[in-house]
């Protein structure tokens, strides 16, 4: 269903790849898994598999469609649910789905069924600029169904969502994975992508480390853990031992026949354990000066229009506006100001909401 050989992409345009010779193949009907931490590659590569993003290097094909070769047809048999919500805001919800619907030359879904199914019932004539913020995103979710893709990107699917939302979004993406859709999640979630998934690759500084299923990840890298936690001398005590050891199995039968046994169940390794086993890197770990680097080739790169903006926004406030204050003092000093973007960064002196 989809075929990706030696993807590369650099948003610089030069040897700084973002994806870095990425290949994998997805069949039809499959749950495919795309985990890593932020500024992995993940986006990247799901925007040139749906379009967003124009193919530098390498043979993708999806659905059929090479992407080598222009063809608006494949529009047609995807559906993508981003992360971050793109509905408009001056527009119902239920306008948003009539209007998105309109886009494709096929038979689409009803609006009112959509936005029932993902719990938006009774907001149907209601503006998107009034819906919270998980509410946008489910509406986002919805909107991705409506053309009946056979091809559904889903970008982080239950993000900033309840646990009983989350666990409505994951029953649809299981409901419509029946029906015969392929799925390539895209997630640092490990959680969801061992609950969902057939198969995940794991990306890493824009390279796959590794794929397979989230069982024979468990059964080749994973470790066998029994936790008890038992009474000695009046405190409690938690052990976590291996049953394959000799020694700790030793160890169990000498708390079993001598200690009051509080808890004990095994344990398999997470997902999470065996990612970082492979990789080497955590979920949340993207070192600040790589962070730094691609910020400031991404602003570099639309500074021009966004000056415009800044500029008209500078005569509007004042300096008290703390973007304003940053970029003025960033067009003034650039280099000094690059660097305290990184020592704000890295001290947190900022909310975590403005990156």
């Amino acid at each position: 269903m989809i075929k990706v050989e030696n993807l590369y992409h650099s948003y610089t345009k030069d040897d700084k790849y973002a994806v870095n010779d990425v290949s994998f193949h997805i069949k039809s009907g499959e749950i495919f898994g795309f985990l890593g931490p932020s500024g992995a590659g993940k986006s990247t590569t799901q925007n040139i598999l749906t379009g967003l993003l124009t193919l530098q290097q390498g043979k993708v094909q999806v659905g059929g469609y090479d992407l080598g070769k222009e063809d608006k047809k494949r529009f047609n048999e995807i559906g993508v649910s981003f992360e971050q919500s793109n509905v408009y805001s001056k527009l119902t919800a239920i306008e948003n789905l009539r209007y998105y619907a309109k886009l494709f030359d096929v038979p689409t879904r009803n609006p009112e069924e959509l936005i029932k199914m993902v719990g938006l019932d009774g907001t149907e004539k209601q503006k998107a600029s009034e819906f919270s913020k998980g509410m946008k995103h489910r509406l986002t979710f919805a909107r991705s169904l409506i053309n009946n893709p056979k091809i559904w990107f889903l970008d982080e699917p239950t993000t900033g969502l309840d646990p009983t939302i989350s666990a409505k979004i994951k029953k649809i993406i299981r409901e419509e994975n029946d029906k015969g859709v392929t799925c390539f999640l895209t997630t640092h979630n490990m959680y969801i992508a061992d609950e969902l998934c057939d198969r995940v690759a794991f990306i890493v500084d824009g390279k796959i480390a590794i794929i397979d299923s989230p069982k024979e990840l468990k059964l080749k890298y994973g470790k066998k853990i029994i936790e008890v936690e038992y009474v000695d001398m009046n405190e409690r005590v938690m052990k976590r031992l291996e049953p394959e050891s000799e020694k700790d199995r030793e160890v169990l039968k000498g708390i079993i026949d001598s200690k009051k046994i509080l808890t004990m169940h095994s344990k398999e390794a997470t997902l999470e354990e065996i990612f970082i086993e492979v990789t080497g890197r955590k979920l949340d770990s993207l070192r600040n000066e790589e962070w730094y680097e691609n910020f400031w080739s991404s602003f570099k790169r639309i500074k021009n229009s966004f000056q415009r903006f800044l500029l008209l926004c500078w005569n509007i406030h004042n300096t008290d506006c703390a973007l304003c204050a940053f970029i003025h003092g960033a067009r003034e000093n650039g280099e000094q100001y690059r660097r305290v973007l990184v020592l704000q960064y890295e001290t947190r002196s900022v909310s975590d909401d403005i990156w």
